[in-house]
């Protein structure tokens, strides 16, 4: 297979620098559109004087007992006591006073605990509203369809406290589907295991059994931070990005056709694809030592190592419990929906590779570190200068063994166990030329920069 020319290769990994994370858009609470209580002083509390058009002031009971006073009296010296007594008014009086209006559900009444599906309410009226949603329940009055609905009747008629949640502005598409719970669930799981494994960091040093002190070196440490950082920075598309990303179809959907319900999940698939292979991109042209490299080197080892990078970033990634892999627009996706994707074969090899990499247990160093020695492989086909690559590589390597060494100092087999994955990564390398070939007789449709980079004529 010929190399692609140098203009063509320029503008796959160049044009990977217009795709910048946009800026974060923030959500915001509804308007809060309460009674808003002027700060009324003593002696206006007690002015008979007021504008007749000006709506009452809500004065709290301790505000106007404090300062209700409605003979003049000559003014004594006060004891101690009655100073105690004018600080502890004052002290009740400071700070806006108690919005108690906004403070009760607007259905039934009850103490409120927030703003749920787009009304104030309580947990009571909010659970009862988004098990109704949920189970699309119908409920029967007995009364007319009429009861006025307090703390009371919310018990006794669950029809007109369903109209009511209505009534007040209660939607039903606030609610997260069960996809949506499944998917918030396993990004918190994926979050507490990053939290697990990523502060912890081996000891400085280490004095193995024979004697031999094992520690990183200050210029391997520099490393190790710098491409750990990267990876961070480009672990995930930007927003905007995943915004233009093809949605996935709604098997409910009787509009679309089965057939272009299949085009659309596999260009969700490929366009997710893409826009991580940019990251992948990226994430290389930082590593120290390639971009040292000539050119044609760094194309090689891009194409050749674009998908084993891809699977160690998916694995990273897996959730072990569900069996699915939140890929990088937050979502889990799991066998059957890849499957339904269209990409076939190499989907079941991909999840037990991803099962196998936890049970070594390493952490987030070490994957950006596997990534590193996988992209640094002398042995791809057109590689000009063999050596150099083999150099860059065996510093990655020897930063991995030192941690493994350091991590687990009793575990002779980490290194051969981890090595024998980077194995299993090329097998699976193959695999995915074959899909690759298959989806072409197939007359899929591949995105220009995913034939490039695996050389799909």
């Amino acid at each position: 297979m010929s190399m692609c020319t140098e203009n063509t290769s320029d503008s796959s990994v160049t044009c990977l620098e217009m795709y910048l994370p946009s800026s974060v858009s923030i959500k915001r609470e509804p308007p809060d559109n309460g009674y808003e209580l002027s700060p009324v002083s003593l002696d206006q509390s007690a002015s008979p004087q007021q504008s007749p058009s000006s709506s009452p002031a809500i004065i709290p009971a301790s505000v106007v007992l404090a300062s209700t006073n409605p003979i003049k009296q000559q003014v004594y010296p006060q004891s101690p006591q009655s100073d105690d007594s004018d600080a502890s008014a004052a002290k009740r009086r400071k700070g806006p006073a108690p919005r108690t209006d906004l403070e009760l559900c607007l259905v039934c009444g009850d103490r409120a605990s927030g703003f749920h599906y787009n009304a104030l309410s309580c947990e009571g009226c909010k659970g009862f509203f988004r098990r109704s949603v949920t189970k699309n329940a119908v409920y029967k009055c007995t009364r007319g369809g009429n009861c006025e609905m307090d703390m009371y009747m919310r018990r006794k008629c669950q029809e007109c406290r369903l109209r009511k949640c209505r009534e007040v502005g209660m939607l039903p598409e606030c609610l997260l589907t069960e996809e949506q719970c499944k998917s918030k669930r396993q990004r918190k799981m994926l979050k507490q295991h990053h939290t697990q494994t990523t502060p912890q960091q081996p000891q400085q040093s280490v004095v193995l059994e024979d004697g031999e002190v094992v520690e990183l070196a200050d210029e391997q440490k520099e490393i190790i931070d710098k491409i750990v950082q990267a990876q961070r920075e480009l672990e995930i598309p930007g927003p905007h990005d995943i915004r233009k990303v093809t949605p996935w179809p709604d098997d409910n959907d009787t509009t679309t056709t089965e057939t272009e319900k299949l085009h659309n999940r596999f260009a969700h698939i490929t366009e997710l694809t893409i826009l991580t292979v940019q990251l992948v991109v990226e994430f290389s042209k930082k590593l120290p030592g390639f971009l040292d490299l000539c050119r044609e080197d760094q194309i090689v080892l891009l194409k050749g190592s674009a998908i084993e990078v891809l699977l160690l970033r998916a694995a990273m990634r897996y959730i072990r419990e569900d069996d699915a892999i939140i890929f990088g627009n937050g979502l889990p996706y799991t066998r059957t929906k890849l499957y339904n994707g269209g990409i076939g074969d190499i989907v079941d090899p991909m999840y037990e590779f991803s099962r196998g990499m936890v049970d070594l247990d390493l952490d987030y160093e070490d994957y950006t570190l596997l990534m590193a020695i996988v992209i640094f492989s002398a042995d791809r086909a057109q590689v000009t200068n063999r050596k150099d690559v083999e150099a860059v590589q065996e510093k990655y390597l020897e930063m991995l063994r030192t941690r493994l060494k350091m991590k687990k100092p009793k575990d002779a087999l980490v290194l051969p166990k981890v090595l024998m994955k980077l194995t299993e990564l090329r097998s699976l390398n193959n695999s995915h030329s074959e899909m690759l070939f298959a989806l072409k007789l197939q007359d899929q449709e591949i995105p220009p920069l995913l034939a490039e980079i695996w050389d799909v004529q």
